[in-house]
């Protein structure tokens, strides 16, 4: 008896007994949280430790066996990763902020009307905007610099079209650099009227004046990224894909993050120019937690746009105009026989069926038998039925909003049935298994959310066309949240690190104010952002006032 009621004590003693619990930064519970991991799977909650996931599942398990100061109670809201914009022009974001935005524009006069008002507020020595599409406006025509000149006949003005292929420049720029109508390029065109420069310059024959423009310093660089990063977190972009960095930007990038000024991850493809290309190939990747440094960024053709880009037969709007080859066969070839021989990606712009069939039978002669180096064929916009067998060894990375700005007009460029082989993402996820997508801002708008309804609705904000266009090209929603995250991961051979979330990963992830797996895609561009995390620490919040009317609206 008297053992018997020891052991009782014993047992009483040890079940009252609190279980200590495992301290952690931050645990997350009550979400609907997609983790993107291989299953696809669902969880309720998480806990965050040193930057990374340490656990995810149920409430119940990770309240009983976590602790934490900070704990946030999601309340039912969704929760993906950090969105990965696989390609865009991170630091041309910044410098947008810091120029004449033109994007919108419906007219010339527009144009100039913004570039006045800009010159009365800032008075500088040289202006600079970007942001016009001729597409967009009543008169399509590509406009001239008479009326630049009248306004500023001594202040040099360039304004870039919206895609970066393309700007119109008055006289004043145009006399630094020497531009006549003999000037010539390859890969590029000065545009004649009369016999006479019209001010336009195509592709490499923006060269012309850029050369001689004014180098921004490095004060200049670091702002113009972190303004980049606090437009990108407010989208919930918590990694981005530079698509064409030179050496000195890398470099103002690693040092801003190693100072822990710079938060975002980046990706960034080195700008192949042959000083470039020397330098790195022969330094090796570089590879921090917040920098990948490991590919380069070659151009194949122009845009389809400004009809630059490269088409196998004549443009349908321009007869006996075919487009233009920015980079040499010899040079392309050259480069890639030299790049295999390293553990750098090729990642190239190629938009029409010429460039892009050029381009892959390159990589595909030279890649041979190596089937995991993740060369890249960026935009992958116009592709020849034969050709998508060809992407089997290709990493397809392409924009979804390129084709809904595109399709008013795409079908003018290339006819009717050339069109069929525009913008088609499901067969070229099909051929590669995997497809990563970005928005190639600014030259698009940043919202990864109009990349997830062009991916999925194909149609533009006003719900067209009614059938969404060229529907059997469209992305199922977890197809296109996969090209968002794991498959942009994949891309930047980073899928062991980040893109979903699973243990051992970043803690980069998202609060949605709405559920965007499962609401009507008219909602799906109206998406917020409600919280923004890299790490587990908290980088963007949604205002104050806003977040009220967000809630409002859940009530609803």
């Amino acid at each position: 008896m008297k053992n018997l009621l020891t052991l009782i004590i014993l047992i009483s003693l040890f079940s009252c007994k609190k279980v200590e619990k495992i301290q952690v930064d931050t645990i997350v519970i009550n979400a609907n949280i997609y983790t993107v991991n291989a299953s696809f799977d669902k969880a309720q909650a998480f806990a965050v430790r040193d930057g990374k996931f340490l656990e995810i599942g149920r409430n119940s398990d990770i309240e009983e066996k976590y602790d934490s100061h900070n704990i946030i109670d999601a309340d039912g809201q969704t929760i993906i990763p950090g969105f990965i914009d696989a390609h865009c022009h991170f630091l041309g974001l910044g410098y947008n902020q810091q120029q004449v935005n033109l994007v919108g524009t419906k007219s010339f006069e527009d144009v100039v009307d913004s570039v006045v008002a800009f010159q009365k507020r800032n008075k500088v020595d040289y202006i600079y905007g970007r942001g016009w599409d001729q597409n967009d406006w009543l008169v399509k025509e590509f406009p001239t610099k008479k009326k630049l000149d009248s306004l500023f006949p001594d202040t040099p003005v360039v304004l870039e079209r919206i895609d970066g292929h393309a700007i119109v420049s008055n006289q004043a720029a145009l006399n630094l650099g020497k531009v006549t109508a003999d000037s010539k390029i390859d890969g590029g065109e000065v545009v004649l009227k009369d016999g006479k420069p019209t001010g336009v310059l195509i592709d490499n024959a923006e060269s012309f004046v850029m050369e001689h423009w004014p180098k921004r310093n490095r004060a200049d660089i670091a702002n113009a990224l972190v303004t980049a990063e606090k437009v990108c977190f407010k989208y919930g972009l918590t990694t981005v894909d530079d698509a064409g960095l030179d050496r000195k930007a890398i470099e103002i990038i690693d040092s801003l993050q190693r100072a822990n000024i710079l938060k975002i991850r980046i990706y960034a493809m080195i700008s192949a120019s042959k000083e470039n290309l020397d330098y790195y190939l022969n330094k090796g990747i570089y590879k921090t937690d917040k920098l990948n440094v490991r590919s380069f960024k070659f151009y194949g053709d122009g845009a389809l746009g400004s009809r630059g880009a490269l088409l196998r037969k004549p443009y349908s709007d321009r007869p006996g105009h075919y487009g233009l080859l920015t980079t040499s066969l010899e040079a392309m070839d050259l480069a890639a026989q030299r790049i295999v021989n390293s553990k750098f990606q090729m990642n190239t712009h190629a938009i029409g069926d010429s460039a892009n069939h050029t381009l892959l039978n390159i990589y595909n002669k030279v890649l041979k038998d190596k089937t995991d180096r993740r060369w890249r064929i960026e935009h992958a916009q116009i592709i020849s039925p034969k050709d998508f067998d060809k992407f089997k060894n290709i990493i397809p990375s392409v924009q979804p909003t390129h084709a809904t700005s595109d399709m008013y007009w795409a079908e003018e460029r290339l006819g009717k049935e050339r069109v069929k082989g525009a913008y088609p993402y499901q067969q070229l996820l099909k051929a590669y298994g995997k497809i990563a997508l970005g928005t190639d801002f600014p030259v698009e708008n940043i919202s990864p959310f109009l990349t997830f309804h062009s991916a999925v609705a194909r149609q533009d904000l006003e719900a067209y066309p009614p059938k969404g266009f060229q529907m059997e090209n469209a992305l199922s929603r977890e197809e296109t949240l996969k090209g968002m995250t794991i498959w942009a991961a994949y891309s930047n051979f980073e899928e062991n690190e980040k893109g979903s979330i699973e243990v051992g990963k970043f803690a980069d992830f998202i609060i949605l104010d709405k559920n965007i797996m499962v609401i009507d895609n008219k909602e799906i561009p109206k998406v917020k952002v409600v919280k923004t995390f890299v790490n587990g620490v908290l980088q963007y919040e949604v205002p104050k006032i806003e977040e009220a009317k967000i809630s409002e609206e859940q009530k609803k």
